[in-house]
Order: structure tokens, then sequence, then C-alpha cells
């Protein structure tokens, strides 16, 4: 959370929230081309409101694919302090899958942000192999999972997954997958 997020008043921050997860959930339904007056709409504020979060779409696409990047790390210690550090991993690769999920869904409203020469992807892999590092560190302490794979494979591994069931109906086989890949990153696996 930046400083400016901190010193934002209670409601302000929660419309920004609201605004938000309306657009994710807008621009991963309705695609790029949704109107910000639906968005406003669907998250209980006004227009006004968005824009004074959000001065263009641009930035509103940006701001809602970067929370939900930071919604999915963020939520690695959480996991790790509530559940043992291999049901933390599979619980978070589930996360994982609806993240690229919205992020598939929201490519055409990104691709506007890209070619305005914003960035929205700019911290993606390193938040992303942090979290992974973390999920495995802790899984290789407690003796649940291996030591000896480096994030970078398990990133790019989920990443096929991810690209393999890109739909809703796929689910299942994602399920699936992914209890494969935790089979090899459990100790003693690979031994």
């Amino acid at each position: 959370m930046t400083s400016a997020e901190r010193a934002m008043r209670a409601d302000a921050q929660r419309n920004r929230e609201l605004l938000l997860a309306a657009a994710v959930k807008a621009f991963s339904n309705a695609g790029a081309e949704v109107t910000l007056e639906a968005i406003a709409r669907d998250a209980g504020v006004g227009i006004g409101t968005l824009y004074r979060h959000f001065p263009s779409r641009e930035a509103l696409v940006d701001a809602a694919y970067r929370s939900e990047l930071a919604r999915l790390c963020d939520a690695v210690p959480g996991l790790l302090a509530a559940m043992p550090s291999d049901q933390a991993m599979r619980t978070w690769m589930d996360q994982f899958i609806e993240y690229t999920s919205a992020k598939r869904g929201m490519s055409d409203a990104l691709r506007m942000v890209i070619a305005s020469g914003g960035n929205p992807f700019a911290e993606s892999r390193s938040r992303l192999l942090a979290a992974f590092g973390a999920l495995m560190e802790a899984g290789a302490a407690g003796g649940t999972m291996r030591a000896d794979l480096d994030p970078a494979d398990l990133l790019a591994s989920m990443s096929g997954v991810a690209m393999a069931v890109g739909g809703p109906g796929q689910r299942a086989q994602a399920g699936r997958l992914l209890d494969l890949m935790m089979d090899g990153l459990r100790y003693g696996a690979g031994s």
C-alpha cells in the first residue's frame, strides 16, 4: 500500500476497492470497450468518484491489473499462517489460476495500456517469483516440499497449466494438473 493509499479516508479507500473489483469483473467479462459509467454503476459510485481515483481508462485498467497481482501475492503470508505449507501452496495455485483467468479476460484492456506507453506487467514476474519462493521455502523448512526447485521453474509450469486450461469448463482438469504438480513438489518426490 502506498502512502497515498494509507492517507486516503476509509470511505474513499472503500470506493477505490469497489471500483477496482468492478473494473476487473467488467474488463474480464465484457472486454475493453465496457463503459466507465457501467463500471462506476456496478461499483455503486458515481462517475465523478471513478475519475477522482482514475483519471483515464488506462489508469483504471493498470490499477485493476496491479490490484489483482497484489491480491494474489499478498495472500501468501495469510495462507502460510492458516495452514500447512503444502496446503498453502496448493490453495495458492488455485488462486494463481483465477488470477491468470482474469488477466486473460483483461487482455484487450491491458493491450490498450501498453499501446499508450504503460507497462502494467513491470512488477509481475518479480512479485510472482517472490510469492512462489516464500511458499517453497516454507515447504522446504517444514519438510513437506522439496528444497531443490527454482521458483522460476514453478512459475513457468504454472503458466503452462494456466494456458492449457483457459476456459471455466476446464477447472476440473486444472485441479488435476495442479495436484500432479504438487506430487512433484512434495518432499521425497524427486529423491
